[in-house]
């Protein structure tokens, strides 16, 4: 059972929790994270560059050169490599394979509907302790055309519907990322970003700006760290659908009492959402961001990152 479940549960909390989805093999007891191996190695940093090997088309680029060197010796095995490969590369750039693979690998969260958003403003207004964590998704070091920092595509997107959520419920707003292991201790934090654009941009105030975590797990325990003592008694996560069942899981490791986690994400691999018919089937860059985040997510869950 999950943290925070229990019988007796109101029906709208029922609701609100169900949008988890199903819940994925392993999750009440994740395998030994690959991060403790990392951190007893010392080369927390290069996690950036290890992601970056194992995901496309590094090991379909390999596949083909594989391929390449059976021709001579095994013709008919060599050009059914190579074929294998460049097909494996079509689909691995396509929004119609990122959308099978994650709900294959990933059983994505459904994003909250108006009449979720609706009992979670009656909630807040009922004077329970609720906050709304953005999770941090990257961002940029330099935006040339503001000559100063900003947040990724992604972050930004989280950063808006946190922001959305908040006027609509009246929750207050968390923010949750450092400069991540691919960037440097020189750098501004992403949280610091997002308070900058939130009050300059939208007008809002984040109240909580937890601004030294570098990847999930430390967005997980720096943000209930920084809550808890508020007297925040659940959070509504906010992240893309893709990240949300590692996120949900890190935060339900970082709080096994006394702190529920709901998650409300934005549903980027939902039926609908991006490209449709046959372009969804037709290389793009939407489909290769998607298909390897994906992928980076799966590899997370299975290693317990």
């Amino acid at each position: 059972m999950l943290p925070g479940h229990d019988a007796g549960a109101r029906p709208g909390l029922r609701a609100l929790r169900h949008n988890r989805g199903p819940r994925l093999p392993g999750a009440e007891a994740p395998p030994p994270r690959v991060n403790q191996l990392f951190v007893l190695l010392g080369i927390e940093s290069w996690k950036p560059v290890l992601t970056a090997l194992l995901l496309p088309p590094v090991p379909l680029i390999l596949l083909l050169l594989v391929g390449a060197r059976l021709i001579l010796p095994r013709r008919g095995i060599g050009w059914l490599v190579i074929v294998l490969s460049a097909a494996l590369m079509w689909l691995s750039c396509t929004v119609g394979a990122s959308r099978l693979l994650g709900q294959a690998m990933l059983q994505p969260p459904i994003a909250l509907n108006p009449a979720r958003v609706a009992e979670l403003k009656g909630r807040v207004q009922g004077k329970e302790p609720i906050a709304i964590v953005v999770l941090g998704g990257g961002l940029k070091p330099l935006a040339p055309e503001y000559a100063i920092s900003s947040l990724s595509d992604a972050s930004l997107e989280r950063l808006r519907y946190g922001l959305w959520l908040q006027r609509e419920t009246g929750a207050p707003l968390a923010f949750s990322g450092g400069v991540g292991w691919a960037g440097t201790d020189t750098g501004t934090p992403e949280a610091q970003i997002a308070a900058r654009i939130a009050t300059q941009e939208f007008g809002r105030t984040i109240k909580w700006v937890e601004d030294q975590s570098r990847d999930t797990r430390e967005n997980a325990a720096r943000s209930l760290a920084l809550l808890k003592p508020q007297g925040i008694t659940t959070i509504v996560l906010v992240t893309h659908d893709w990240h949300a069942r590692r996120a949900l899981r890190a935060f339900e490791a970082a709080a096994p009492g006394g702190v529920k986690v709901e998650v409300a994400p934005i549903g980027s691999l939902a039926p609908g959402a991006g490209l449709r018919g046959t372009l969804a089937w037709l290389p793009s860059s939407d489909g290769f961001t998607a298909v390897r985040h994906v992928l980076r997510e799966g590899v997370g869950m299975l290693l317990g990152a």
